[in-house]
């Protein structure tokens, strides 16, 4: 899907150029096509504000839409092409792959890009300016589920997972945290074990948790519904530490099944005013509750439309875009940092939660722990 722009706002009436922001998202399968309408959506409602309350500088704000279906290889030749349309940043994307195959090509063209969704630590090869981040890396978020995990005496994990960049540094950032606190980490591949033969691994090493490192909806969805039903797996937990049952998705096709299902959200635990005020709209814009990538869509553009403002809609030097005071977000002040070990300019407080759906009530969360 190629979207030239949103629909024009009531800025940029004196005849103006807009300030284009190339928007990657995954639209299609085999991208997570759910996350990525969540994340456009709070993109474009943010980009409809902006517009409102008189663009930037007087220029009106269009997003130039991009559908990335989860392929690294089509996405960064959507940022030669956005580049080449004469777009002042780029924005989005939610899985980490395809986000750090952009980061590098928007980089390398010396072209802004602030990442919303993905959390993969090693977003570029080398310390960059160029590229900022709104989710917190993947190191941070997931050594949270770790404690949280031995806090619910869940010492002895298994995960069943798919061949990933992005599922391996999870299983090592599992491994590391876990073992020097006496846990322990049992893999399963996905591609030689069908979901009944996960069951009987999971009996044969005594695992206490499942974490589902796979793609949705398959095989995780197969997997869930294989363990639920195995009388000799009643005591186990699920988990889910990448988000799939965030979605709407998720409780239709698995009912009650999908509940107590553990993963990572990074809200906090109150909104801010203007958080709140963006998520009704959210709610009557995508016809259900939005998802914290819904949120993060907003925030990016609320961060760029504050970097282009004192250049007047134009990028300036690297060491000068990100705005130096805290952005007002959906979630709190959102500021850049350097933090060690992360190449990109990071948003370090940005928050961290656990949480699953209630049982007695399938369609509302309960959290767990807060990062």
């Amino acid at each position: 899907m190629n979207t030239p722009s949103t629909r024009p706002g009531a800025a940029g009436t004196d005849g103006q150029s807009p300030v284009r922001i190339g928007a990657l998202v995954p639209l299609t399968r085999p991208g997570w096509a759910e996350a990525g309408r969540h994340l456009l959506a709070g993109l474009e409602l943010a980009v409809r504000e902006v517009n409102d309350a008189g663009g930037i500088a007087g220029r009106r704000l269009e997003l130039v839409v991009r559908d990335t279906a989860a392929d690294p290889r089509r996405a960064a030749a959507a940022v030669d092409e956005l580049a080449r349309l004469g777009v002042a940043a780029l924005a989005g994307e939610y899985h980490s792959v395809v986000a750090r195959a952009v980061a590098a090509r928007a980089d390398a063209l010396g072209l802004p890009f602030l990442c919303s969704s993905a959390v993969l630590d090693a977003l570029t090869e080398q310390p960059t300016d160029r590229v900022a981040r709104l989710a917190p890396p993947q190191s941070h978020g997931w050594q949270i589920y770790a404690d949280f995990l031995l806090g619910a005496g869940r010492g002895r994990i298994a995960v069943a997972a798919e061949p990933s960049v992005y599922w391996a540094s999870g299983a090592r950032i599992l491994r590391d945290h876990l073992a020097p606190r006496g846990g322990d980490v049992i893999g399963l591949d996905l591609r030689a074990l069908t979901p009944a033969a996960v069951c009987d691994e999971l009996v044969g090493n005594g695992a206490r948790a499942l974490l589902l490192l796979a793609g949705h909806p398959e095989p995780a969805v197969s997997i869930v519904r294989s363990v639920r039903r195995d009388p000799r797996l009643a005591g186990i937990m699920i988990g889910a530490p990448a988000g799939q049952p965030e979605f709407a998705e998720w409780e239709r096709l698995l009912g009650d099944d999908g509940a107590a299902i553990p993963f990572l959200r990074y809200l906090p635990e109150r909104l801010t005013p203007l958080g709140v005020r963006v998520g009704a709209a959210l709610r009557e814009r995508l016809a259900e509750a939005p998802s914290f990538v819904a949120f993060e869509g907003y925030d990016t553009v609320a961060v760029l439309a504050e970097a282009l403002r004192p250049h007047g809609g134009d990028p300036a030097r690297a060491e000068e875009f990100w705005p130096r005071a805290p952005v007002e977000g959906t979630r709190g002040r959102i500021q850049f940092s350097r933090v060690p070990g992360i190449s990109v300019r990071q948003w370090a407080s940005a928050p961290v939660q656990v949480v699953d759906r209630d049982p007695a009530e399938p369609d509302r969360f309960r959290v767990l722990r807060v990062g």
